[in-house]
């Protein structure tokens, strides 16, 4: 191996390990960041868990139909046993369908259905109301009177439903601060008020 090759070969060494330390303090920041908002969160770590499996038990179902798998953009959040159903269906028999469905997971105690109907979102609306539901959390989480990490942002379409156990003065000030993002065109509220 000549010198040329030795010394490329040492830099492509620490260059690979520099990079991944960078990714290690990566995983261990987003390691802290999850424990936290485990942590913090209102519901305890048993509804967190129960809340994921339902929204899971609520995918697999939908998923053994080919019309909502094919023609359907559907989503369901669940938090504290309440299932917030959002999407696009072509017509309102698919959408009474998918509801059925959800009302099969015995664990879901209440539905806010919230889909439309119509044409599936084009991926340039999806990639927006990712930005949208973004730009609302942090609106949130700059706010001292919002407990931003209990409060769980959906956005479909432009239209934002805020889901969490919170209070009564703090579902008003996080519905506030999100009807006052640009543009969002309308706030749902799905709080469960404590």
């Amino acid at each position: 191996m000549t010198k040329r090759c030795f010394a490329a070969c040492v830099l492509t060494l620490i260059f690979t390990v520099t990079q991944l330390q960078g990714c290690v303090v990566a995983a261990v920041g987003a390691g802290a960041a999850a424990a936290a908002k485990v942590a913090n969160d209102r519901r305890t770590v048993g509804t967190q868990l129960d809340d994921q499996n339902a929204e899971g038990k609520v995918s697999f179902r939908w998923a053994k139909y080919d019309r909502l798998k094919d023609s359907a953009n559907l989503r369901v959040d669940v938090y504290n046993g309440v299932a917030l159903l959002t999407g696009q269906a072509p017509d309102q028999q698919l959408i009474s369908q998918a509801v059925n469905e959800v009302q099969q997971v015995d664990y879901i105690h209440k539905i806010h259905n919230q889909v439309r109907v119509g044409q599936p979102q084009a991926a340039t609306s999806q990639a927006y109301d990712i930005w949208l539901a973004n730009k609302i959390r942090a609106k949130l989480l700059a706010n001292e009177n919002v407990p931003a990490l209990q409060i769980k942002v959906v956005v479909e379409n432009a239209e934002v439903f805020l889901m969490g156990r919170v209070t009564n003065q703090e579902a008003t000030y996080a519905v506030d601060i999100a009807r006052n993002v640009e543009g969002v065109q309308r706030v749902i509220r799905a709080f469960e008020i404590t």
